[in-house]
């Protein structure tokens, strides 16, 4: 019998389909600013600070490397089935900045049962952006 092994990947890139790449990337730019490391017609990826990296994929050409069309984005109060998890050494800023760029709010900042502060808003997409402190 084998010792089970850990593989060894790692999680360096998250992507995300959006209606409108250029709204997006000005909703991005201005709540986080982070360093745009790929800027092309249908495409931005940002760096972030871990080293790791966040995308923004045109819903329309989304599905080009698999060949699959992805769902359309939510209307009304839906959200996408995505959550986005960014923890942040002093949060707030970036909450004031989500709602002063159309962030809807959909559970407010606080203590959560897991450990962490954190507030839930929504992107110009409806992806689900959570914005955490963790405990110290």
């Amino acid at each position: 019998m084998s010792e089970k092994q850990t593989p060894d990947a790692a999680t360096i890139l998250t992507i995300t389909a959006v209606d409108n790449l250029e709204k997006s990337g000005r909703f991005y730019d201005a709540v986080f600013g982070w360093e745009r490391r790929i800027d092309v017609p249908v495409y931005i990826e940002y760096r972030l600070q871990s080293g790791q990296g966040f995308g923004l994929y045109a819903r329309s050409n989304f599905g080009h490397n698999t060949g699959r069309t992805p769902i359309s984005a939510p209307t009304g109060e839906a959200t996408t089935a995505t959550e986005l998890y960014f923890h942040l050494s002093d949060p707030h800023p970036y909450i004031e900045r989500l709602k002063e760029n159309g962030a809807r709010e959909l559970s407010p900042f606080g203590k959560r049962d897991w450990g962490d502060d954190a507030g839930y808003f929504t992107d110009p997409d409806g992806n689900v952006i959570v914005i955490a402190r963790s405990p110290v």
